[in-house]
């Protein structure tokens, strides 16, 4: 168990320094769990950002982060995908899995503006997730 505590180390400590609340941090079956509530948008995406850098691209697959946004974060935004509903992602890549989807021309919430292709949103059912921001207008 120390094994995987001690790979992302730095993760939990800024998970910690960062003020996320609820953390908890458990193994099962060679993956580190770690779950909690971030104060702001900003805190969960320098988690993500913590995370790539000890793992690029996530490719070693031993952390389920399950780390939300607190209520009441957020401004508005519209999805304008040409038809389809949009992926709502559990990190910030394709190559994470599909958590939600938002519906075509819908309202979201935009919680944070992570990078140039990646915002953190969530919808009125409460899905949290990352969806690619070509296809979101803030309101």
């Amino acid at each position: 168990m120390e094994q995987l505590q001690d790979k992302y180390k730095q993760l939990i400590d800024t998970a910690n320094s960062e003020g996320v609340s609820n953390l908890q941090v458990t193994e099962q079956d060679n993956v580190l769990h770690i779950d909690g509530e971030a104060p702001t948008g900003a805190v969960k995406d320098k988690l993500w950002a913590v995370y790539n850098q000890l793992d690029p691209d996530f490719k070693a697959g031993d952390v389920v982060m399950n780390v939300n946004v607190a209520a009441g974060a957020g401004t508005k935004a519209k999805v304008t995908t040409d038809k389809t509903n949009l992926n709502i992602r559990k990190g910030p890549g394709t190559d994470q899995p599909v958590v939600g989807k938002a519906a075509h021309e819908s309202t979201v919430t935009l919680i944070s503006k992570t990078n140039d292709q990646w915002w953190l949103i969530k919808t009125d059912a409460g899905e949290e997730g990352y969806a690619y921001a070509q296809y979101l207008s803030p309101q």
